[in-house]
């Protein structure tokens, strides 16, 4: 396994000003001295000139959060990391390589959740290089490779979870913290091969498939429902054990047990109508 390795290079720009300084001196050494100049003394000059030449190749410069990949005669070398214009042997090859943060949103993903029902899912990944010898030579495209592995990891992760919520189980729709870590955690076990940090993720669409949408929508409107009852059922009886009780308390009314069971129907019905009550007038009695 290829790992960076750091390369110490030297300045650009005193390199470039130096080679600036010979061009002139060999310029003028053949124009000073085009007469006497013996053969010997001007092809050294003419040599002097183009390996001064050819060193202007070994010049390069390297952008801010990048970093360039050296390598000589297809072996790696190094990677250089300090920004600005840098020289290096002028037969090394030099790939640059982004070390920036990147993100991207996957495209969206027809799956099964872990109840085998269809739905979309789509998620936000936010990675960045942090070995570019890892990057550059242990995939063939780093940048493919992250996007294709990271769907790959949104549809494993999908199935191993509920869409919505039952009896305490974490849920797609309801534990975005805990289903955010766990993707993240699933795509970086995929590309730490590939010197990439994941350094977010987090699910940016989901929703039931389109052919399960209305009858899932009708479910989740029924359990509301259920709910919304259970909690006005649960506190309308709490509202007449305590009125009873108070009654039973201060003395106001005795009543027994037929009278108590109409009290509670009509303060039940009361509580847990949806319309507002009709007042009734009882011209009678209770027991007729």
């Amino acid at each position: 396994m290829t790992k960076e390795i750091t390369k110490s290079t030297l300045p650009g720009i005193p390199m470039l000003l130096l080679f600036i300084a010979i061009f002139v001196l060999c310029a003028a050494a053949m124009i000073s001295g085009v007469a006497r100049a013996t053969p010997v003394t001007a092809t050294l000059t003419v040599l002097i000139f183009l390996a001064t030449f050819f060193c202007l190749f070994g010049l390069f410069m390297v952008q801010p959060n990048n970093g360039v990949v050296l390598q000589l005669f297809g072996r790696y070398v190094g990677t250089v990391r300090q920004e600005g214009l840098r020289w290096a042997n002028p037969f090394f090859s030099k790939r640059p390589v982004s070390l920036r943060v990147r993100n991207f949103e996957s495209n969206k993903l027809k799956v099964n959740d872990l109840d085998g029902s269809p739905i979309e899912i789509a998620a936000v990944v936010v990675w960045q290089v942090v070995d570019s010898a890892e990057a550059m030579f242990m995939v063939d495209d780093y940048e493919n490779f992250v996007h294709v592995q990271s769907e790959a990891a949104l549809r494993q992760m999908a199935t191993t979870y509920p869409y919505d919520q039952h009896e305490g189980q974490i849920a797609l729709r309801s534990h975005s913290q805990e289903v955010s870590e766990h993707l993240q955690k699933e795509i970086q076990d995929r590309l730490t091969q590939a010197g990439v940090k994941v350094l977010e993720a987090r699910i940016s669409h989901l929703a039931y498939a389109p052919e399960i949408a209305g009858a899932m929508l009708r479910r989740q409107q029924a359990g509301a429902v259920i709910a919304a009852r259970t909690r006005i059922v649960e506190g309308a009886v709490s509202m007449v054990e305590m009125a009873l009780d108070q009654l039973a308390t201060r003395g106001v009314i005795q009543l027994d047990e037929e009278r108590k069971a109409a009290m509670v129907s009509n303060l039940l019905v009361v509580l847990c109508s949806e319309n507002e009550a009709q007042p009734v007038l009882n011209a009678g009695s209770l027991y007729g």
